[in-house]
């Protein structure tokens, strides 16, 4: 793409136009259950989207107490916008966002594990997860 991106936070977004990002990332979401997503969006702390020519291409969701934790809940570029630097962005801007104070976690799909290291994250083995049952 030759057409610069725009990077915006906390700029309201369409349960539709993220479901879209998320089908086309091929990010596992709910993206039958409209009205979870909405919640999702709805009760996020944080949310640094990627535009371009005014469609949204890319969104990092994140809950946080902006002062110790930030948990980078979603992280999906539409497939044709990825190998762009787009992601890497979206998660600088992210950290920028919440502070040095602040550190910044994810929960990687399998896809995604040779990914995250070659952005700057470490990987950790002292996590532990109660799964979602629905």
């Amino acid at each position: 793409m030759t057409t610069a991106i725009t990077y915006q936070v906390n700029m309201p977004v369409t349960t539709e136009e993220v479901i879209d990002v998320f089908r086309s990332a091929g990010l596992n979401r709910p993206v039958q259950d409209k009205d979870r997503i909405a919640l999702m969006l709805q009760r996020a702390d944080l949310t640094v989207t990627a535009w371009h020519e005014g469609q949204l291409v890319g969104i990092a969701r994140s809950l946080t107490d902006y002062c110790y934790c930030c948990y980078l809940s979603d992280l999906a570029v539409r497939q044709e916008y990825q190998y762009q630097g787009i992601g890497k962005k979206l998660v600088d801007l992210t950290k920028q966002e919440v502070g040095d104070t602040t550190c910044l976690l994810l929960l990687a799909v399998p896809s995604a594990m040779e990914y995250y290291p070659k952005i700057g994250m470490s990987a950790i083995d002292n996590a532990f997860l109660i799964r979602r049952t629905a």
